[in-house]
């Protein structure tokens, strides 16, 4: 069964359907990432701050303090679970799209690395592991790399015009 570039061929309604999906979904992806950068001020010992707490920073304009146990495997719990639905949704969409096998296989594959990397890498700063913070940015920024071009590449080739033959 080939499903590369079949969709080109689906029906208006379901591409409608796929797009405000994907559009719906970006939204939500972006508004996380939007959070990120609020929490974590989009560094590695902003990370580490989010969460091992700032409680020695005398001078910190926000006190945070270190995540307890429940906290970051409800973190860690609800974040693998929904990102790992999210790009497999994402992924048959994908593999409908004409692309490079190669590029295609990794845009599938590689966002799920990303996951367990991440949230695995910020349970794993949490327990002290700090150099983990490096980990969970470079893991946590090909993964949204990952996301925009999948995203790209299927609503590019969702309205498609067909060239003549």
């Amino acid at each position: 069964m080939t499903l590369n570039g079949t969709i080109e061929t689906f029906p208006k309604e379901l591409k409608l359907l796929i797009a405000a999906f994907v559009i719906v979904l970006s939204v939500g992806f972006y508004t996380g990432l939007l959070f990120v950068s609020e929490t974590s001020s989009n560094s590695p010992d902003g990370i580490e701050e989010q969460y091992l707490g700032n409680e020695d920073d005398l001078d910190a304009k926000v006190m945070k303090f270190k995540k307890n146990e429940q906290q970051m495997l409800t973190l860690v719990h609800g974040h693998i679970l929904s990102m790992s639905i999210i790009f497999f949704l994402i992924g048959l969409i994908l593999l409908t799209t004409r692309l490079n096998t190669k590029v295609k296989t990794f845009l599938l594959v590689e966002p799920f690395i990303s996951v367990i990397l991440t949230f695995g890498g910020i349970y794993f700063l949490w327990t002290g592991i700090t150099w983990m913070k490096y980990i969970v940015m470079i893991s946590g920024t090909l993964m949204t790399f990952t996301f925009m071009a999948s995203t790209f590449v299927i609503m590019q080739q969702l309205f498609k015009k067909k060239i003549l033959q």
